[in-house]
């Protein structure tokens, strides 16, 4: 049997990863700056930067801001949105980077990190990089869309398709406009949660020795 751990997903407003481990009985805890939108109180709301030294067996950063470091933006970097500056664009960077980095290199043994494809000025900024670990769509986890997701995992393996299915729509990218577009955009597949609640879990309890927080 799988013993509880201690598991904050950062990054989430939703609870969707939380809620997942959850179900599977372990003590999981969600961070944003954001209040949880389902009202739990397995939710803190604040600086998730705060409370990364709280002693947790795994830190799953489900979404963390991805606007200046993913492939799709860059861009921006060179040619600001109107209203916007060369310098404001090098901040963003450099700020999204430095969380990134402080996420991934967080005091847990088990690491997962979750973004789009990154360019090259993101990479050169993040302290430790190292390449995802694979990348993952929510059509091999049971929902008819497209979405092309990285993960970067620390001591943990790749997660495994449960369930490929048909029907393959872009639908997150074919968003109308709207002041909602972003939650709904940054919103993560219940499928693809289920799938590490279920499957990082078992891996730890045949992999990792007994007690393994770091201390």
């Amino acid at each position: 049997m799988n013993r509880s751990l201690k598991v904050l997903v950062a990054c989430e407003f939703s609870g969707t990863v939380r809620n997942a481990f959850l179900e599977q009985g372990h003590d999981a805890w969600s961070c944003d700056l954001l209040p949880d939108e389902g009202g739990s109180n397995r939710h803190i709301r604040g600086d998730v930067r705060d409370v990364l030294n709280q002693k947790w067996d795994m830190v799953i950063v489900a979404h963390p801001p991805c606007t200046r470091l993913c492939n799709s933006g860059v861009r921006w970097l060179e040619k600001p949105p109107p209203g916007r500056t060369r310098e404001d664009m090098k901040a963003e960077l450099e700020e999204g980077a430095d969380l990134f980095s402080t996420l991934w290199n967080a005091p847990a043994r088990h690491v997962a990190v979750e973004n789009p494809v990154m360019h090259k000025y993101a990479k050169a900024l993040i302290r430790g990089y190292q390449p995802p670990a694979q990348s993952v769509q929510p059509w091999q986890f049971g929902h008819p869309e497209t979405k092309r997701t990285c993960l970067w995992l620390r001591n943990l393996p790749p997660l495994v398709p449960t369930n490929v299915v048909e029907g393959r729509e872009a639908r997150v990218h074919r968003m109308s406009p709207g002041p909602d577009r972003w939650r709904e955009r940054s919103r993560f597949f219940r499928g693809i949660a289920m799938a590490m609640a279920d499957q990082w879990p078992r891996w730890i309890a045949a992999h990792a020795p007994p007690h393994d927080a770091l201390q």
